[in-house]
């Protein structure tokens, strides 16, 4: 079967170009034969790579990679690691309280990863706040608030003052601060993991599968080489479909963030604010919002739906234009901070927001679809599937 409908890399991820280091990409050449591969390398893949390495020392784990890794979905998100699921059930808390679980647990292996290996990407366990600017968004927190609190969550209600002394701005007027999410540099934190497998795990980048052959064992083709082996655990997320499963079943959207220029020390006073913070919307499609532990400000905002996943120059364009606006009404006491980089990143859903974890056929599986929080989901899915 042919592979299509590759990842585009336009090289525009903000996080990815601000890494001090790029080694050389390690490419996939010639043939060879593996006793597992890892098509993805993501959160979802990097975590099966790296379990199935512990769990089968004696195996040769093989991971490839369409692009860089940092350069991919994982490492263009908002640097959020979220705890506590996007949408509260009020008809199944006991739901919500397996998947906070799973989600914490991703968010303890992930830790004890970035400190044993002592990666450096800005880890922060500072939570995150949902924050409200209308009267809808505030009877939104009042919800959440309520769903919290009946399952026995930690959190804390913020007025306009509260808000103002921890983000620096006071465009808010309602905020919900909840305790138990991490805030990192999510390139420079699966650059991390990535360099970091255990000795029996062999990482290739800029290999996309171009082709494969089904049976016993699976022949993997591409553009430099093949590579044959009997189990293929996919974690390709929104391209899935392109190997011939979940067809129909995956929404693939197309969201937005722009990075700053590091603020200057004056900027960093007229700014104010008690830290690096992280900022949720209450309102669906609203504005999301990082201030980072090396002084940049970032804004995701606007989405897109292009199934052939090509974002233009035009679009981005667009977009920036859209997020510099955003930007000056929100942080008006800096008015000199511009933007350095803006870019898309590709974020999958599903329709009843659950993420395909298991097996798809015999000798292959799936870690995909995490439905927007894909670095604890993505995590734990990949872990699971090894």
């Amino acid at each position: 079967m042919r592979v299509t409908g590759f990842p585009k890399n336009d090289h525009s991820n903000g996080w990815y170009n601000i890494l001090e280091e790029h080694p050389p990409a390690h490419v996939w050449e010639g043939e060879g034969a593996a006793d597992w591969v890892v098509i993805g390398g993501g959160f979802a893949g990097l975590a099966a790579a790296r379990r199935l390495g512990e769990l089968r020392p004696g195996d040769r784990v093989v991971l490839l990679e369409a692009g860089r890794i940092g350069e991919n979905a994982s490492g263009r998100n908002s640097g959020f690691i979220i705890d506590l699921p996007h949408a509260l059930s009020r008809e199944q808390p006991e739901h919500d309280r397996r998947q906070i679980r799973i989600n914490r647990q991703a968010i303890a292996w992930l830790g004890d990863l970035v400190e044993r290996h002592q990666i450096r990407c800005q880890w922060s366990r500072r939570g995150k706040v949902h924050v409200a600017a209308t009267s809808q968004g505030r009877r939104n927190l009042d919800v959440m608030q309520t769903r919290l609190d009946d399952l026995g969550e930690e959190c804390e209600r913020w007025d306009r003052g509260r808000l103002a002394a921890f983000l620096g701005t006071d465009c808010f007027v309602d905020g919900l601060f909840t305790p138990g999410s991490i805030l990192m540099q999510p390139a420079a934190l699966v650059t991390g993991l990535a360099r970091a497998m255990p000795d029996n795990v062999e990482i290739y980048e800029n290999s996309a599968v171009r082709e494969y052959h089904n049976g016993i064992s699976k022949t993997l083709v591409t553009s430099a080489g093949q590579l044959t082996a009997p189990r293929i655990i996919l974690a390709t997320n929104g391209w899935t479909s392109a190997f011939g499963f979940l067809r129909q079943k995956l929404l693939t959207v197309h969201t937005f963030a722009s990075l700053t220029r590091p603020l200057d020390e004056a900027e960093q006073e007229s700014l104010g604010g008690e830290g690096d913070w992280g900022t949720i919307p209450a309102l669906l499609g609203g504005t999301t919002m990082r201030y980072t532990r090396d002084h940049r400000l970032l804004i995701r905002l606007d989405l897109r739906h292009r199934p052939d996943f090509t974002i233009t120059e035009r679009d981005l364009a667009k977009v920036r234009r859209r997020h510099v606006r955003t930007l000056a009404r929100r942080f008006p006491m800096v008015p000199r901070v511009t933007f350095e980089h803006t870019w898309s990143g590709v974020m999958c859903m599903s329709r009843n927001s659950v993420p395909k974890c298991g097996a798809l056929a015999d000798g292959i599986w799936a870690a995909v679809c995490q439905n927007g929080v894909g670095a604890a989901k993505g995590t734990i899915s990949g872990r699971a599937v090894a």
